[in-house]
């Protein structure tokens, strides 16, 4: 592990996700999954988020998009959270989540919206 990523990547990763939500994943690691929680901190998002190829805020609308499409409600929630705190408007979500209905399926985009609904309110209370 590549500590200078690692640290990147989990700074990123809580200014995104929210440093208490990624606190207590690392907290509740175990022996056999903290090799994951390591690979995803620094190659998700140290080596990948951190590029500056593309902002933040594209960054989670695309990850809206492919997150719906591979029908993983409880990542789409957790990235819909994201989404907000790095600028993306609720309208921009809807937006990414019509595309996902029509490219994806019907299915996929009132998913996607259901979840975001959720998402949204959680956020907001």
């Amino acid at each position: 592990m590549n500590k200078e990523t690692f640290d990147k990547g989990l700074e990123i990763r809580k200014s995104v996700l929210g440093a208490e939500f990624v606190e207590k994943s690392l907290a509740s690691a175990t022996e056999f999954n903290m090799p994951m929680q390591e690979l995803t901190t620094e190659y998700c998002w140290g080596t990948v988020w951190g590029r500056e190829g593309l902002s933040r805020k594209t960054r989670s609308m695309l990850n809206l998009a492919m997150i719906s499409a591979l029908n993983r409600p409880h990542e789409l929630k957790m990235h819909v959270k994201g989404a907000l705190r790095n600028g993306v408007s609720k309208d921009e979500i809807r937006e990414v989540l019509l595309q996902v209905a029509i490219y994806c399926g019907i299915p996929a985009g009132v998913d996607g919206f259901r979840i975001a609904a959720e998402a949204i309110k959680e956020l907001e209370e």
